[in-house]
């Protein structure tokens, strides 16, 4: 299965918007609305569509720290796709994106330590955690295979 990333768009931004998660999950994430409209007016963010089979399947934002690091933010799954490694797919081809930029030193992401399915998910695509912590939330690093 192939997850490819694309901008966020006119033609797209509906079915990202339409995007949900279990119910559970909704203390984890924000909807993909509140994410859109940090991308939009807050400057820093830029929003992808992660797209399967011509259908978008999840969402995520990336920005660029002081630091030259690159960080994932607003990771989301439809609940209806999710355990198929949509997440996985996601997050391993942002990865190779964001690394292969000048001046990147590592990719950066963060979570709350409640989310277990995220911490293992991050663990096991080389994502280490640092002891830093943003807004409450555990960081992790990626610094390459």
């Amino acid at each position: 299965m192939t997850i490819t990333l694309e901008p966020v768009t006119a033609a797209n931004w509906r079915a990202c918007a339409a995007l949900t998660v279990h119910p559970e999950q909704r203390e984890f994430v924000s909807a993909v609305t509140h994410y859109l409209c940090l991308c939009h007016y807050g400057g820093l963010w830029q929003p992808l569509a992660a797209v399967r089979d011509a259908e978008v399947v999840g969402f995520c934002m990336w920005a660029v720290d002081d630091d030259g690091s690159r960080w994932i933010g607003g990771v989301v799954v439809d609940a209806a796709r999710q355990r198929t490694g949509v997440g996985r797919g996601m997050i391993r081809a942002l990865t190779q994106r964001l690394a292969a930029e000048p001046g990147c030193v590592n990719v950066a992401l963060s979570y709350v330590p409640e989310n277990k399915a995220a911490r293992a998910l991050y663990a096991s695509l080389g994502f280490v955690e640092t002891g830093e912590l943003e807004d409450d939330e555990i960081v992790a690093r990626w610094t390459g295979p």
